[in-house]
């Protein structure tokens, strides 16, 4: 039996993971793993402090029997990713695919990616990230990064819904003049549905997992 590892950072996250494991991958196990400090220690302190290093490792190697470890927050993403390479551990970080696909669509038209984000500690990783599949790809774009103002209050309230419907508000003005649009957290990917965007709006949750289904085979 195949066995999926989650690295979550926020509860809100396991029910949209759970459904698509069980949509793509039926009849694997899952193991999830919450801890709303990582990203906590991350904003705070910065994703190269060997602190929050150590606070991923330490989630991740109770991750370790399972087939793949998938990290669902983007902040974090790039240490899981380097940490699961220093530790032999399959570690998808959750917006690779998306970052590869807005790349390809960005290249097929006028070369300019908007990256949408809720909380700004996901600019760097996420530009980053971007930066090395270009490199990788020898694609070129103009890449915009743009925080929605009020968004992340509202998820750290709770107000998940209203969290929603600011960052769909957003969408139309911060996708003008883009050929794609990229949402830099999981949480915003029901956004996408509740406006009207002339341009295609990737999030990573299904991409991600579309992504894992492939290189399990």
């Amino acid at each position: 039996m195949t066995t999926i590892g989650f690295l979550h950072t926020s509860p809100v996250h396991v029910p949209t993971f759970r459904a698509l494991v069980d949509e793509l991958l039926p009849g694997a196990e899952v193991i999830e793993v919450v801890d709303e400090v990582l990203l906590a220690q991350a904003r705070q302190l910065g994703t190269r402090d060997v602190r929050v290093i150590g606070g991923v490792a330490d989630r991740i190697a109770q991750l370790v029997a399972t087939d793949a470890v998938v990290c669902t927050c983007s902040t974090i993403g790039g240490i899981a990713e380097l940490v699961g390479h220093e530790s032999d551990t399959n570690v998808v970080r959750v917006d690779r695919a998306m970052v590869e696909r807005a790349v390809e669509l960005a290249v097929a038209g006028a070369g300019r990616i908007t990256v949408v984000a809720a909380v700004e500690s996901t600019l760097e990783p996420t530009r980053a990230l971007l930066d090395e599949v270009m490199l990788a790809t020898g694609a070129s774009a103009a890449v915009e990064l743009a925080v929605v103002d009020g968004a992340w209050e509202r998820f750290e309230a709770g107000d998940h819904e209203g969290y929603l419907d600011v960052v769909a508000a957003a969408l139309p003005r911060l996708a003008a003049g883009a050929d794609v649009v990229v949402l830099a957290q999981a949480s915003m990917a029901p956004a996408v549905g509740r406006v009207e965007v002339t341009v295609p709006v990737l999030s990573s949750p299904r991409l991600a997992i579309e992504a894992l289904r492939a290189s399990l085979g």
